[in-house]
Parts: structure tokens; sequence; C-alpha cells
């Protein structure tokens, strides 16, 4: 838009915009594309430009004209609000661009685009179906929460902190609208666990330091998620109690030819108590037994 010889006003519309034409603030009327020429003595005119393909407008903009100016707005404009439970999927000339979130309104030009707006009630539904998964990239919807569970895991669906049930493999994705969802997965093979060497004295208090490996499996993953927040961790601290229990009830000589023993001692204490867990015990045993340097040298 330009002055014209300090008399007139002159605005320029291309054929991919629209302008909004005003004098001294209030609303003219709608420019269409071409070249728009008024006497403005008084330097009262204006002009707003807007481009319209596949294009956004302020919301506010487009409800202030949909009272104003409500056969402008409704050759012109989509204005999507959603409510406190809805989202929509807004799509040009048939393909998705736009998801509206809950309580927000969006509006956008549909002078040369073809705009449609599905309408999706979350509280409905909380899963999203496929074919809406098939449109959105659901790892960018913030009110999404999107999983994929592989063959060997369990996956466990958790609303607003309880416990709804255990997801099959595959791709599940969820509408987190007015309430909190979660999905923990569960890695149902079995799993290596090495308790590093920790030094523990002997009954003749002699101290040796002992590592251990063992081999763990989830067996019931409600159980598990619900019993423990580190499955892992625990049974890692367990098997430390219980070497270090039978580690200390015996001499050296006594551990020393009695490894047999003492593992079969560890694997029953941790089997019990790991069961409580959702998990068992497959293999544990000790892997070295590490002797003082003058303790050695006198073997």
């Amino acid at each position: 838009m330009r002055r014209y010889m300090g008399l007139m006003f002159e605005a320029v519309v291309k054929d991919d915009e629209r302008g909004f034409l005003y004098r001294d603030g209030r609303f003219v009327r709608l420019l269409e594309p071409g070249r728009v020429r008024s006497v403005d003595l008084m330097n009262e005119m204006s002009a707003e430009v807007f481009k319209v393909v596949r294009a956004e407008i302020p919301a506010e903009r487009a409800l202030l004209m949909e009272k104003t100016q409500p056969a402008i707005a409704d050759t012109n404009f989509v204005i999507v609000q959603a409510g406190p439970t809805e989202v929509a999927i807004v799509s040009f000339d048939g393909e998705p661009r736009h998801l509206v979130l809950p309580n927000t309104t969006r509006a956008f030009w549909k002078s040369l685009t073809q705009v449609d707006v599905e309408m999706i009630d979350a509280s409905a539904d909380m899963r999203i179906a496929k074919r809406h998964l098939d449109r959105l990239d659901v790892a960018r919807v913030p009110v999404a929460v999107n999983a994929i569970v592989e063959a060997h895991e369990a996956g466990l669906l958790s609303v607003d902190g309880k416990l709804e049930g255990r997801l099959p493999p595959g791709r599940h994705a969820f509408w987190q609208v007015g309430r909190t969802v979660k999905v923990a997965k569960v890695d149902l093979r079995p799993q290596p666990l090495e308790i590093t060497a920790q030094e523990i004295l002997t009954k003749d208090r002699v101290g040796v330091r002992v590592t251990l490996t063992a081999f763990y499996q989830i067996t019931d993953p409600e159980k598990a998620v619900l019993a423990s927040g580190d499955v892992p961790g625990t049974i890692y601290r367990l098997v430390q109690f219980a070497i270090r229990e039978a580690v200390a009830t015996r001499t050296l000589d006594d551990i020393l030819a009695a490894r047999d023993t003492i593992d079969e001692e560890v694997r029953s204490f941790v089997r019990q108590r790991v069961a409580e867990l959702g998990a068992e015990i497959k293999e544990i045993g000790v892997k070295d037994v590490i002797l003082p340097g003058d303790v050695r040298e006198l073997l």
C-alpha cells in the first residue's frame, strides 16, 4: 500500500491476498485482488493485507468480524472453537495441517483453500482412533500419549495414577485431555545383573571382596510396577544383603570350600523375596572371591 500524490490512497492486493480497508480505524470493506484508489485528503485511510492460501488469521480478528460483519466472516473464515474436552483436526485441501487444542479458538482463511474441520470428543474415548493416528504426528501433540510396545514387552496403562490394564504388543496412543495417562513398558526377557565387588569381613575377620552374577526375569509386570519403581536396584540390594549374611557367618576356609553351598543360600534367600516383586531369579552365583594380598601370598 502507498500514498499517491499526497491526495490519494492506493493499495494493491495480490491474487493470494485479501485486505481490510479502514477509514479512521473503522472497517470499510474487504479488498479483493487488484488495485484500489481513493481520495484521502485528510490522511484517514489505511489497509491491512493478509496472505490467505492455507493461512491462519488471528482468532480475535476473526471473532470481531463475525460479530460486526457476519456475511464477510461467513464467506472468508472458518472459526474453530474447541471445548474443554475437545480437540479438532483442521485440514487444508484434504491435508491435515493443524490440531486445535482444548479450550482454544483458532481461525483460518477459506477464500482460496478448502478448510475441513473434524471435532473429536476426547472424553468419550481416550484411545486415539487409527484413522486419526494416520493423520497426526502424535509424537508432537502435547495432549497425546504415544507408545510402541515391542513383542518382548508388556505395556501397562495407568490413568490418573490407577493401573487400568496390560497393553498387547503394537502401537498405542491416547488422548491426555482431562486425565493423566502413562504407559510403562516392562521388558519380559531374562536380564543379567552384575553385583560388583564389596568388601565383607568373614567370621575369622578376614576382609574378602565378592562379586556375583545373577539373571532375573519379570514374570508379573503389574506386580513389578506396583511393588517397586526399580526392580533391578531392589534385586541388587537383596543379593548384596544375602551374600553379606552368608560370608559373615563363615570362616575363610569355609567360604573357599563351600562356594556351591553359598550360591544356594543366596539363591534361596533372594528367590523368595524377588517373587514378591513380580520377578523370578533364573540363575545366581558367586563369580569371584578376591582375597587380600597378604592372604593370597600365604595361600
